[in-house]
């Protein structure tokens, strides 16, 4: 008899194989000491699109077809990975499995991979769950003795399944409606539409900031210097210069107090993808890929989490493990850890914080990628600083008085650096000079000039700030202490910007991230109920609520899809006021291969000689319109999947399929 474990993934379920015994390799699978170990590969089975459901769906898009609310929801199998699931599906219903254990990673996704393969395989075994935070095999002991059944994960998969089908009634319904509707192809997201809307609001603060310049009166006291307020009359500043050149200030009130900065939380994935940005410009997806493999290597816990703080029973290990850190990243550390700071069960529900894991004792650091060692060193140093006394300051502020006017300086100066003795980013705008010790009374003979300021504007999204947006969405009339709604989760922010970037929604412009025309022409086009962070926010609340067992998914599904036939039903007919661009119209350059004109057509770019180049995409993955651009203009690109970096050059590679000939971009592997 055997027991049968199932894995996202082949890495992770190499690291159970050799937890249990399993060390004998076969092509799917290993197995030994009474184990067979194999894995899903991500998603082996998923929701039918509508043109396999029949019912018209398949035909030309109408408005006769919508809305499109299955009677009952259809799974099919990849192609891809066909082999792997019919694998699979033949371990499971072996007589000699008699019990199942689901080890895809613990979160609602991880859970849908594996019950979507389990239902369609029609098994009816027992199952038990596993459910880690590291790959450690100390780790994976501990969770293999404490295993639940997997009826205690329901509300996760239910959570999971109705998220699922939420984004499948949203999006394929929207993008059907309002591409009938305008007479152009639309892409409509639960979660990338309101996104979308709000880079395109910010882009529009940012075009339409008009600086206003504003002045101050600035006295230079020597080692000092105080300033008026703002002044936003010219005339007035220049007045009050005159006035106060050569005359003498005196210092009417000296304030001195001591101010603490605490310590940061420790990471959760949101945080550490904006940090990540911030730091090294690395896009959300980059640092999940990055992270993703630092936890398959058995270097970091699980990064999928919501959470910044660990449970009490991690207190030793998170102590250990800092220990390490200091060690072998080398912080020089004069303080005990003060584990305590990052323990909180009650912020704890199904994965705590990301840190280091004790795998970094015995793994060669040198030998790791620039980016995910990168992004070890961050986890590890947060680990330090959160753990670390605060930093202490004096703040001083001076007052003084001429001609009649108040003038101020500020200043500080450190007493205990603390945390900030090991912090690798520093808040720029934080750092004030020290002032020289002055007291109430003394007066200084000053030199006065005009200082030019001008308002700032608001600065174009980049993917740290954006993703701060995404998690707050929906929370302005809430406190801290509330659970989060957000657009999304950390799991699938990532996906959600690649999207819109894939889609050509949305372009990288260094670091900004900002709305193209055909963005901005969705936006414009679609109702505010499609575009609203509010309700999305408020559908993740209520997907949470289905995860921890206070809302039946059942009542989710019927408001869901209750929006959908409103919303067809308001939005079903053609808006002839409205002009949608295919972007056909304009080429972008010549075919490579043909020479022909490359334009833009309903789905995507292509070449209008059809002479078989494709030009939108290499091996399955779109190139962004600034991509394909600078392909045709001769410059290299590049993107990131899984965590590795393939180099596309403006060159041409034949690629058979079928019998007939076609041609692509060369790829070469990044560095």
């Amino acid at each position: 008899m055997s027991i049968l474990i199932v894995g996202e993934k082949p890495s992770v379920s190499r690291a159970i194989s050799a937890v249990v015994g399993a060390s004998s390799a076969h092509k799917g699978y290993t197995e030994g000491n009474g184990y067979i170990v194999s894995w899903c590969v991500g998603h082996l089975v998923g929701l039918k699109f509508p043109n396999d459901y029949g019912n018209g769906w398949e035909q030309k898009w109408s408005f006769s077809q919508l809305p499109m609310i299955p009677d009952s929801w259809l799974f099919h199998v990849t192609d891809s990975t066909k082999a792997q699931y019919d694998l699979l599906k033949n371990l499971m219903n072996k007589d000699e499995v008699t019990e199942i254990i689901c080890a895809t990673d613990a979160d609602r996704e991880g859970e849908c991979i594996f019950r979507y393969v389990y239902n369609m395989a029609r098994c009816r075994k027992p199952v038990k769950r596993l459910w880690v935070s590291s790959l450690e095999e100390s780790a994976i002991r501990k969770a293999v003795s404490i295993m639940k059944p997997m009826s205690v994960y329901d509300n996760l998969f239910n959570a999971g399944y109705a998220r699922a089908r939420a984004d499948w009634l949203v999006g394929m319904n929207g993008s059907r409606l309002f591409s009938v509707r305008y007479g152009g192809k639309l892409n409509i997201g639960r979660v990338q539409t309101p996104t979308l809307a709000m880079i395109v609001q910010r882009d529009a603060e940012v075009n339409g900031f008009i600086k206003q310049k504003y002045y101050t009166s600035d006295l230079n006291c020597g080692g000092f210097i105080l300033s008026s307020a703002r002044i936003d009359d010219e005339n007035a500043a220049d007045t009050l210069v005159s006035a106060c050149d050569g005359c003498t200030v005196t210092i009417s009130s000296v304030k001195r107090e001591v101010k603490t900065d605490k310590a940061p939380k420790l990471y959760d994935l949101t945080t550490l993808q904006r940090e990540a940005n911030k730091g090294f410009g690395y896009t959300a997806q980059q640092t999940l890929d990055y992270t993703q493999s630092l936890y398959e290597g058995k270097l970091v816990t699980y990064p999928r989490t919501d959470s910044q703080y660990l449970s009490d029973d991690m207190a030793q290990t998170a102590f250990d493990v800092a220990k390490l850190c200091d060690t072998y990243f080398g912080f020089g550390i004069f303080h005990t850890p003060d584990i305590a700071k990052v323990i909180n069960n009650s912020k704890v529900s199904g994965h705590h914080a990301i840190i280091p894991t004790s795998g970094i004792s015995t793994a060669d650091l040198s030998s790791l990628p620039t980016g995910e060692k990168n992004i070890l060193t961050l986890i590890a140093t947060k680990l330090i600083c959160a753990t670390a006394p605060a930093h202490k300051y004096e703040a001083v502020k001076l007052t003084g008085i001429c001609n009649g006017t108040e003038f101020t300086a500020t200043g500080r100066t450190v007493l205990d650096m603390g945390w900030k003795a090991y912090a690798k980013q520093t808040d720029k705008k934080n750092e004030e000079k020290s002032l020289p010790a002055v007291s109430e009374g003394q007066t200084f003979t000053v030199q006065a000039s005009k200082g030019e300021h001008f308002t700032s504007p608001p600065k174009p999204y980049t993917e740290d700030t954006l993703l701060s947006a995404m998690e707050r969405a929906g929370n302005e009339d809430y406190d801290e202490e509330t659970e989060k709604k957000g657009l999304g989760t950390p799991a699938t922010r990532a996906a959600t910007i690649e999207s819109l970037v894939k889609n050509g929604y949305v372009e990288r412009v260094g670091k900004q991230l900002r709305a193209t025309d055909r963005g901005k022409e969705l936006v414009k086009v679609v109702p505010d109920e499609v575009k609203s962070a509010k309700l999305t926010a408020e559908w993740e609340s209520k997907l949470q609520q289905i995860e921890h067992g206070s809302l039946p998914e059942a009542v989710f599904m019927s408001g869901i899809q209750q929006f959908i036939a409103d919303m067809c039903r308001k939005y079903g007919s053609v808006d002839k006021s409205v002009s949608l661009s295919d972007g056909g119209h304009e080429p972008i350059g010549k075919c490579p291969k043909c020479g022909a004109d490359v334009v833009k057509g309903k789905f995507g770019w292509y070449c209008k000689g059809k002479c078989g180049m494709n030009i939108a995409k290499v091996y399955g993955v779109e190139l962004s319109d600034t991509q394909v651009k600078g392909l045709l203009d001769g410059k290299s690109t590049s993107y990131t999947s899984k965590g590795k970096k393939t180099i596309v050059c403006p060159e041409i590679v034949e690629n058979p399929y079928n019998g007939k000939m076609y041609y692509q971009w060369k790829t070469e592997r990044g560095k």
